[in-house]
């Protein structure tokens, strides 16, 4: 990476990225390994597992060039938060639970949000993450501190309650109002996941996932009939869509 960023006989492509200029791309590389994980395709799993070092790589060697760390400070740095954040098996050395691994997991972060003097305990959350992982981040933060439902069936009620304002919002015909309620809606949905240990971004895209391969034995469906979509009824897709439930 150093030769291909070299002012003189590097890459034009890669002496021309930046921290900013790589991020869509190491999204991209993310969900790639994701994707093959999914597939079970491991050969592709290998390949993309290089391809999102890469992009680690690439960001030490720009923050090198900019004085600011190198890539060894980078793995030092994660292999001493392992320990840290691990002290039943490097320091406090002892049988534990995985509920009391979490637990002091999750102690050990809030001292190093202290440390670094956050003014609130959301304060630390990235931004761009998925709206499901951040919600559900989001809530789990509040959650720790005391700010959840003493039963199970608060999260129902609350689903509830937030449906209910939803359809009073879609009556009064408000599209502003409309979509802060059914947003509501949603972390109230994303809430419960967190509650059922499920995490909701997983879930979705599980459920994607579901919907396109049903979707997909309709349509492949009716093309076995010389029908398209379009000239279906949505009596004959439904009909198919509880056929796809026993044969998928």
């Amino acid at each position: 990476m150093k030769q291909l960023r070299d002012p003189k006989s590097g890459c034009e492509w890669d002496k021309k990225q930046n921290f900013q200029s790589l991020t869509i791309f190491t999204l991209e590389e993310a969900y790639e390994v994701v994707d093959a994980i999914e597939r079970e395709d491991y050969e592709s799993l290998k390949e993309e597992l290089g391809d999102l070092l890469l992009q680690v790589v690439f960001y030490s060697q720009i923050a090198l060039e900019k004085d600011l760390f190198s890539f060894k400070e980078v793995t030092e740095s994660i292999s001493n938060k392992l320990i840290e954040r691990h002290p039943y098996v490097f320091n406090e050395k002892q049988s534990h639970t995985q509920e009391q691994q979490l637990d002091k997991w999750e102690e050990i972060k809030f001292q190093e949000r202290s440390k670094k003097n956050y003014e609130n305990i959301l304060d630390d959350l990235p931004k761009n993450l998925p709206s499901l992982m951040r919600s559900q981040k989001i809530q789990k933060r509040a959650a720790n501190v005391g700010f959840d439902w003493n039963s199970p069936e608060g999260y129902f009620e609350k689903i509830k309650e937030e449906l209910e304002e939803l359809q009073d919002a879609i009556k009064e015909s408000k599209e502003e109002n409309v979509q802060e309620e059914l947003g509501d809606v949603l972390m109230s949905v994303v809430n419960l996941a967190r509650h059922l240990n499920i995490e909701a971004e997983d879930t979705l895209r599980k459920g994607n996932l579901k919907f396109e391969n049903r979707f997909r034995y309709i349509e492949s469906k009716l093309k076995e009939k010389n029908k398209s979509l379009k000239e279906s009824s949505l009596e004959e897709m439904d009909s198919l869509w509880e056929r796809s439930k026993q044969e998928l």
